[in-house]
């Protein structure tokens, strides 16, 4: 982890006591599967969480009825023509309405104790960065934040003095039995993985998968996209290269691990052979609420584990040849500047065909090899050269797509 990430989140932070202040949270993407369990956390804590801004790109309806609950302050639709739709719905509330990708953007820079990230692709960036320069407290579950744009976040974070908190199951799990004192007694990180829906299917059987299928994931409840990641296990490729802007662990000494039943969330092994994991039942909500009330704790509804029902764990190693996600996600990672750029965005684009327009499933990764042979990684200097290296790897993937269809 780099220094600026690791004082971040190592020092006194905000407190979610009962005799504190309600801290102020803004929500980015409040009506996707991340959004919607943060706006859980808030209503169950009324007293130690308020809303600041509430954004989504299209679901006025849900929005405006968060927005409501919450009695937060502004509510921004990501799409220009539901201004009106959004205005209306917000008449007579005191709540002020807002609309356009601008406005997005705008939203993280509003003055919040903390904004949860969690839109869905590079369209998160641009908001995420604007509370990382206000020196705000960002709790993200946005993997572009650090896959696509991972070098110039961390720059960002150290010149502004932010503060980055992991959302994601595995990063929170880590994040909460890792030795920040002691990072060179670290031997290894273990990403778990649930394996997906198709771990044990033959390779040739995924041909003929539907995006039904892959969308139906075993134990989380996600969004069609993340839920086609894990399927490729392109989720966990972009969690790796995640954890290696967060955590101070050489790419090689960061490891995935299939685990089914996702009840280990991650572990940390140290030199003296301790392996310390952070257990809990599949919910987004113990991850949330962590980053939320940090560094203190808060009840979520989560449901408790119950070890004793559960019976047995089991772990495998991953399957490279079923999952070539995996490996193009290392080698992005090892190439450098663009190439994970360029790795989110292909992958982006072919999800969108897989589940849009009849890209086989096994076409995903073929899609995202190409792109990374084709494409040539550049150094990320600024956010339009994150921009940039979205776009033509976008063209190309695109490009690839329509004839691996047509």
């Amino acid at each position: 982890m780099d220094l600026a990430i690791q004082s971040g989140i190592s020092g006194d932070g905000p407190t979610a006591e009962a005799d504190a202040p309600p801290r102020s949270v803004t929500i980015l993407g409040a009506t996707g599967s991340i959004g919607c369990s943060t706006v859980d956390i808030l209503a169950h804590h009324p007293n130690a969480f308020r809303a600041e801004v509430l954004t989504a790109n299209r679901n006025v309806d849900l929005l405006a009825k968060q927005a409501r609950d919450l009695g937060a302050k502004r509510a921004v639709i990501g799409d220009d023509g539901k201004y009106a739709d959004l205005k209306s719905a917000l008449a007579g509330t005191g709540i002020e309405a807002a609309a356009g990708t601008a406005a997005i953007a705008e939203a993280g820079d509003q003055p919040a104790d903390i904004v949860v990230a969690g839109i869905v692709g590079a369209a998160g960036l641009k908001p995420v960065l604007n509370a990382v320069r206000r020196g705000g407290t960002v709790a993200f579950a946005n993997k572009e934040c650090l896959v696509s744009a991972g070098d110039l976040m961390v720059r960002e974070v150290e010149a502004a003095g932010a503060t980055l908190l992991p959302v994601d199951s595995e990063h929170s799990a880590i994040f909460q039995v890792f030795d920040f004192d002691q990072p060179d007694k670290v031997h290894r990180i273990v990403l778990t993985a649930s394996g997906g829906p198709f771990r044990t299917r033959p390779r040739e059987d995924l041909a003929a998968i539907t995006p039904a299928e892959a969308v139906a994931h075993p134990n989380w409840d996600m969004g069609a996209k993340i839920s086609v990641d894990s399927a490729t296990m392109m989720n966990k490729g972009l969690e790796l290269i995640e954890a290696f802007h967060l955590f101070p662990v050489p790419e090689d000494r960061i490891e995935i691990l299939v685990h089914p039943q996702s009840v280990i969330h991650s572990m940390v092994d140290y030199v003296d052979g301790s392996v310390l994991a952070q257990l809990g039942t599949p919910d987004m909500r113990t991850p949330i609420a962590y980053a939320l009330a940090w560094p203190h704790r808060v009840e979520t509804p989560a449901g408790r584990l119950k070890l004793e029902e559960i019976g047995t764990l089991t772990f495998e190693a991953p399957d490279s040849v079923r999952f070539p996600a995996l490996r193009l996600a290392r080698e992005a990672l090892r190439r450098g500047d663009s190439a994970p750029t360029l790795l989110n965005a292909a992958n982006e684009v072919a999800v969108a065909w897989f589940l849009e327009k009849g890209l086989p499933f096994l076409k995903i990764t073929d899609v995202v090899e190409k792109v990374l042979e084709t494409v040539p990684a550049q150094p990320l200097m600024s956010l339009d050269d994150v921009f940039s290296a979205d776009a033509d790897a976008r063209r190309a993937a695109e490009e690839i797509a329509s004839k691996s269809v047509g």
